[in-house]
């Protein structure tokens, strides 16, 4: 019988599943103080893929809402565990991340990875998404 993979919203709830994560899935361990903050966030998102009571997968999102136009979703971070992965795992994440910001009227979702990424990048054209050439700016706090 093949692996059979669910995938549920990270909650209160379902948190307990983050204490069998499968390896790579996460970029660090969880951190328990930062988990309950993440889970009081509102317009946050984070679905997690599970096979067995071990979580292989993980999409992490919110809503960013302007005051000037329509709100967009930004996939903040996607993970699945290398023995998972070309299975379909990241492709279902990604479109329970989309299917969530239509139902809040959003207008578009949008992430950012690596140019050196060729299998994310691979992932997200063939969901219909368009490489944007950008240059990124960040500040150490």
């Amino acid at each position: 019988m093949p692996d059979v993979i669910t995938t549920c919203r990270l909650t209160r709830d379902t948190a307990v599943l983050l204490e069998n994560i499968a390896d790579e899935v996460f970029d660090e361990e969880i951190n328990a103080q930062r988990l309950a903050t993440y889970l009081r966030s509102p317009g946050h998102l984070m679905i997690i893929a599970v096979c067995g009571k071990q979580v292989i997968g993980q999409i992490a999102a919110y809503v960013h809402n302007h005051p000037d136009r329509v709100s967009d979703v930004y996939i903040d971070n996607l993970g699945v565990a290398p023995s998972f992965q070309r299975r379909g795992v990241a492709r279902r994440l990604v479109n329970e991340v989309l299917a969530w910001g239509k139902t809040l009227e959003c207008n578009q979702a949008w992430i950012v990875t690596d140019i050196e990424n060729n299998a994310a990048r691979a992932l997200y054209e063939s969901r219909g998404a368009a490489g944007e050439p950008i240059v990124m700016f960040s500040y150490r706090l």
